[in-house]
This record gives C-alpha cells, sequence and structure tokens, in this order.
C-alpha cells in the first residue's frame, strides 16, 4: 500500500485535523461534516489522487497553509467550509447521474421516541441499518407518566371518541394488570426459587424471567424508544417507506426523521420528497401492496366455498415449505471449489459420487475446530437455503424479525389466531387475569378492525400470534438458531429455533449441516442466571482491576 509520500509537511500538517494519520495508508476520516466525507469517497472513482490531496486541493484551498483551528472554524461556520464543493458533487453525482453507491457513504444517528411497537417493526424492516430498541425483557412498563400508560393512541382510533374511550379502557386496564401480575409473578419466583435478596445476580435473573412471564399482556400499541445509525441511501429508502405507509403514525414518523436528518445530512436526502423520484417510488410500492391484496380478494371471490368457510386456528410452530434436496452436497461442494481450480460443475459432479455418510464426514471435518458459535465457517453455507413458515406470539416475532440476510413476510398482527399463554403466570396461580386481558384485546381488535382496520394491530396484545415466512441460508440459519436457542432468551423464540434446527435435520433430510450448528441449545429449561455470573464475575474482576 502507497503511504502519503505525496504531500509535503505542510500540507501533512494541513490535513492532520482531518485524518488519524496524515501520512500512513490506512486512515480515518474526522471533524468533517458528512457530505464532504462521502464527497471525497466518491472522487476515488474520478480522480487519481488520494483523498488526503483531493481534500487539499478541492476542500480547504480557501485555507491559510498550517491552520490548526479548522475543526472549530468549521463548527462555527455551520459546516460551510468544504461543504459548498460537496453539495456540488453530490447534485451532480447523485440526482443528476443516479449513482446511488455515493449515498451509502456517509449517515446519521438518529433517536425515535415514543414510537409504538407496530412501528417499530416498520421502522426495522430495512436490512441496510443499524437498531437498537427499548427492551421488553429489561424495561417494565410498570409506572405511567404524566398520568398516562405508556401507549400510542393513533389517529384514525383517536378521531372516533366511543371508540378512543374504549380503545384507553382496555388498554388502561392491560397494563395495570401487566403491573400487578408482574410483581405477583416475581414474588413467586423468589419464594420458589428461594434465591437470597443478597444474590443480586439471581434477583436479575428473575426479574428478567418475570418481565417475560407478563410480556404479553403488553400491547402492540406500547411504546419504545428506538435509535438507528443508516447510510444516507438507507435513510432515503427508510423515509420514502414511512411517508407512503398506511398508518397515519409512520406517515408522521417519516415526515419528522426527514426534517431531523435535513439539518444534519441534507445533500443525502434531496430527491426523498421530489414528486418525480421519491413520492413516485412510495407511491408505486404502496401501489403494489395494494393490488396484491385485491388479487387475492378476487382469487378468493372465484374459489369454491369449502364446507367449513373457514381454516382451524392454526397451533402456533414451525413447518418447513422448501428446501434443496441436495442442500449439503452443495455446501460441499462450494466449499471445496474456491481451491479446486476446477469449474463449480465439475466439482459438483465429482460431490455426486460421494456417499451421503461421506458427504457428511466432510462437511464434518470442514468444519471442525469450532470454540464459540461466533466462528462460523465461510460463505459455502450460503449455497442452500430454507423455507419456514412460523406461527408464534408477536413478542417472539419482534425479536426474530430484527435478523437482516434472510428474506422475511409477515401477515398482519391480529387476534383471529389466538394467544399464547405464560406458564409463569399460570404456575403464580394468575391464567385467568392473563386470559382476560387477551380475550379483552380480541374483541377490541374485531372493533378497530372494522372501523379503522389499517390501526386494527395497535390492539392486539403481544402473547397474540402472528404468522410470517422466513427464507435464509444455512449460514444465517446457523447464526439464527444458535443465538436465539440460548437459555438466556426467551422461551418463545428459543422454541422457534429448536424447531428450525429439528426441520432441518428431520424434514429437509440435512443432518450434516444440522450436525454443524453444534452450539444450539436443545435444552427445554432456560433463565438468564448464568448470564447474569458472568455479568457479575467481570464487574468483580473489573473491581479488583480498578482498585
Amino acid at each position: 500500500m502507497g503511504a502519503g509520500g505525496d504531500l509535503s509537511a505542510e500540507e501533512r500538517a494541513r490535513v492532520a485535523p482531518y485524518v488519524t494519520d496524515p501520512s500512513g495508508p490506512v486512515f480515518a476520516l474526522r471533524g468533517l461534516p458528512e457530505a464532504v466525507k462521502g464527497a471525497l469517497f466518491a472522487r476515488y472513482s474520478r480522480s487519481p489522487n488520494s483523498v488526503r490531496r483531493i481534500l487539499l486541493e478541492e476542500f480547504l484551498s480557501d485555507h491559510a497553509a498550517g491552520s490548526e483551528a479548522l475543526p472549530a472554524a468549521w463548527d462555527a461556520a455551520g459546516g460551510e467550509v468544504g461543504t459548498d464543493r460537496a453539495r456540488e458533487f453530490f447534485q451532480r453525482v447523485l440526482a443528476d447521474y443516479g449513482d446511488d453507491s455515493v449515498a451509502q457513504l456517509g449517515g446519521a444517528h438518529v433517536a425515535i421516541e415514543g414510537a409504538s411497537n407496530v412501528l417499530t417493526k416498520v421502522i426495522e424492516w430495512g436490512r441496510l441499518a443499524s437498531y437498537l430498541e427499548q427492551s421488553t425483557r429489561y424495561v417494565p412498563y410498570t409506572e405511567r407518566v404524566d398520568g398516562r400508560w405508556k401507549y400510542v393512541r393513533p389517529p384514525g382510533i383517536a378521531a372516533d371518541p366511543g371508540l378512543l374511550a374504549r380503545y384507553e379502557q382496555v388498554l388502561d386496564d392491560a397494563f395495570v394488570t401487566y403491573a400487578r401480575l408482574f410483581d405477583a409473578v416475581l414474588d413467586h419466583l423468589v419464594a420458589r426459587d428461594g434465591s437470597g435478596a443478597d444474590d443480586a445476580a439471581a434477583r436479575r435473573a428473575l426479574r428478567a424471567r418475570a418481565l417475560d412471564a407478563v410480556r404479553g399482556l403488553l400491547p402492540a400499541a406500547t411504546t419504545a424508544n428506538l435509535g438507528v445509525y443508516a447510510s444516507g441511501q438507507a435513510w432515503e429508502q427508510l423515509i420514502i417507506r414511512l411517508r407512503a405507509h398506511p398508518l397515519g403514525e409512520a406517515r408522521e414518523v417519516g415526515d419528522q426523521v426527514l426534517a431531523a436528518l435535513r439539518q444534519v445530512i441534507p445533500d443525502f436526502l434531496t430527491r426523498v420528497d421530489r414528486p418525480d423520484r421519491g413520492e413516485r417510488m412510495g407511491a408505486y410500492r404502496r401501489a403494489t401492496e395494494d393490488r396484491a391484496a385485491a388479487m387475492w380478494d378476487a382469487l378468493q371471490a372465484d374459489a369454491t366455498a369449502t364446507a367449513s368457510g373457514a381454516d382451524a386456528v392454526p397451533v402456533a410452530g414451525v413447518r418447513l415449505l422448501d428446501h434443496d434436496p441436495d442442500g449439503e452436497r452443495r455446501v460441499l461442494a462450494h466449499a471445496m471449489w474456491p481451491a479446486s481450480g476446477r469449474t463449480l460443475a465439475e466439482v459438483r459432479a465429482r460431490v455426486d459420487t460421494m456417499g451421503d455418510a461421506q458427504v457428511r464426514a466432510a462437511l464434518d471435518e470442514w468444519a471442525a475446530g469450532r470454540a464459540d458459535r461466533r466462528e462460523r465457517p465461510g460463505r459455502a453455507l450460503e449455497a442452500t437455503s430454507y423455507l419456514f413458515e412460523v406461527t408464534c406470539d408477536y413478542g417472539a416475532y419482534r425479536d426474530l424479525q430484527r435478523h437482516r440476510i434472510l428474506t422475511l413476510e409477515a401477515q398482519p398482527l391480529g387476534a383471529e389466531m389466538g394467544w399464547e399463554p405464560s406458564p409463569d403466570v399460570e404456575a403464580a396461580g394468575l391464567a385467568d387475569e392473563f386470559a382476560r386481558v387477551n380475550a379483552a384485546s380480541a374483541a377490541l381488535w374485531r372493533d378497530v378492525l372494522a372501523a379503522v382496520p389499517d390501526e386494527a394491530p395497535y390492539a392486539v396484545t403481544m402473547a397474540h400470534h402472528i404468522r410470517f415466512a422466513v427464507r435464509m441460508n444455512a449460514r444465517e440459519a446457523m447464526h439464527l438458531i444458535e443465538l436465539r436457542s440460548q437459555p438466556q432468551g426467551h422461551a418463545a423464540y428459543r422454541r422457534v429455533a429448536q424447531d428450525m434446527l429439528m426441520a432441518i435435520r428431520d424434514d429437509a433430510g440435512h443432518p450434516g449441516i444440522a450436525g454443524l450448528m453444534g452450539f444450539t441449545d436443545m435444552s427445554g429449561e432456560g433463565g438468564r442466571l448464568a448470564q447474569e455470573r458472568r455479568t457479575e464475575a467481570r464487574r468483580a474482576a473489573d473491581t479488583v482491576d480498578s482498585s
């Protein structure tokens, strides 16, 4: 790699405030507006010069040599230094030439607070972003804020005084019951386990378990705080999607996010609300969804009516709908192909001469030596994929939906498929209370569905079932299954992960691939105690080190 030898000592001093190393071949940019950083990297494709040379000649040319106060001057000027050049470049490359990759070269952090759990799933739909969401597993919803429980009153429901009053009555009762049952379940768990008050790790583990147990009482309208980091391109797609969404809450937040980002990365968002670009793209996406729904309605109308008129309520679980029968052979061939010097067809043909036992032994040999679930074999595992249909409670779906590589499509949250009971609530003798809240939620859902269909999911508790389809390659399956089956995870999504592994092993007939997922925990027992013990040990070690 070439170093910054093309800069004089004086020039290195000028760029030093903006790079972590003014002369080495690897360095980070700092103290620059996002538009300037993006424009600098974009110039790589159109200039033979180094980034530091481009920075000097095209963005800092108006400054006196040797200035050490540029970051402060930049801030004081509101980011004007060099920004005009960056804005002009972005306008030509991004808006005029349509080179979308330029919009990947800068990003921003945005906090979205008080969003419903319905909206957080809409926001987190995009793959190319990072999300951190307030967790119902660690944050109790037992306190009111300004006399109100933490849930959203969406505009369509709020516009109907009678429906709003009923909505608030049902959701208020859900929160009151949640707070009461949380204390009761925690007391039950402490008494049953005999954990002493001085055992901080055990107490935290039981508190997390109690929160898990009563989570199903919370409605999807429950608010959460969400932090998002994304590139300009990912923000553009998210805002377009939000502003075209049928939910009023989503459209409102889309406008708010756009207003916030125009204060920090305005040059990345010039197309979002243009009628011929962002608005047209959003309208098209919405239209395709509407057409698909209309096509299904027409197909149903033409179909011969069944005797029952409706399907039975499905049982929660995992169904493997599609897979590659030769998936294990595909993975093995792709593992060996880079080093073979042969065509992929030749390598596959050679693998096809092997017996099943030979293939599985070879897979074991290839992936041998994993010491941690984060150590995964290479991309050869992406050579085969699985399509699952999953029915589970909405709380578990919220966690599973966050995975990025896979392809996931979900049906709207509703109450027609029933709800998942809570074993710990039942063990505490409070099953009737849990059932009462969920029955009231289902009745409210039907009323809202008749009046404001798009907002009906707000009324549904997290215990209610949702159906979704997920397609993932074996590498992502390894990640998801091993991660979500860990004992400290919620019992609901642990079951989904465990069922997926069994489906790969038994239904797909891929015991070799299933065998590679050796860090899957198939035990029925769960709980966070082991994790809390590790946390406590780290804290103790840190205390010793700092003393």
